[in-house]
């Protein structure tokens, strides 16, 4: 059974204007066809890969929240800046740590949230 209807559509790959016989149809010819598939299946693998990376990125920063205790380190990968302003946050005490020996400093994460918060 074929159809009589006749629509105006420009090619999504190319971009001529063509008549299309079905309602569905996107491309003006079997090469655009095929060359707007493979398009949109690279943009979809593109896509795909940059979800993963996104979230092996995210991943430290979600295990970071998960913790109870933090170092210095977790907490300005935490808060995005250096470590030398944590240790300024510590002195003028808008962070409560405590030292666990001369080197282990640890901060809860309870007190990074409030600090947030305000």
């Amino acid at each position: 059974m074929t159809s009589k209807i006749k629509v105006q559509r420009i090619c999504q790959y190319c971009g001529k204007e063509f008549i299309a016989r079905t309602t569905v149809t996107k491309c003006c010819s079997e090469h655009c066809a095929k060359m707007f598939y493979k398009a949109r299946k690279r943009a979809e693998k593109v896509e795909q890969s940059n979800k993963e990376t996104q979230q092996i990125i995210n991943r430290p920063i979600e295990e970071l929240k998960a913790k109870d205790f933090l170092t210095v380190k977790n907490v300005s990968e935490l808060l995005c800046c250096s470590t030398r302003t944590v240790y300024r946050l510590i002195k003028t005490r808008q962070i409560r740590a405590t030292n666990l020996g001369q080197r282990l400093t640890r901060i809860k994460r309870t007190d990074i949230d409030n600090l947030l918060s305000q």
